[in-house]
């Protein structure tokens, strides 16, 4: 799954078009890499994001195309 559409299905960040910035203002890290929004994301990888003075830390635990609002939770777990 791309890293914008997974990083708006789990409610990361609110808009895709918003994840599709902070990814090319390079601000988003996947593995420790300045990532695209096109960029491939699996179960295992470890997400960082960057905003002003605020950076979130994440490991992707499952994909999902769709899901609810309090299942959201569900696909990541913070570091």
């Amino acid at each position: 799954m791309r890293l914008d559409k997974f990083l708006k299905v789990s409610r990361l960040i609110k808009r895709r078009t918003v994840a599709n910035e902070a990814c090319s203002a390079g601000r988003v890290f996947v593995n420790g890499k300045a990532a695209k929004a096109g960029t491939n994301v699996k179960p295992g990888d470890k997400i960082e994001i960057q905003f002003g003075n605020r950076e979130t830390a994440v490991e992707v635990l499952e994909i999902a195309d769709t899901v609810k609002k309090d299942q959201a939770g569900e696909l990541y777990r913070y570091l």
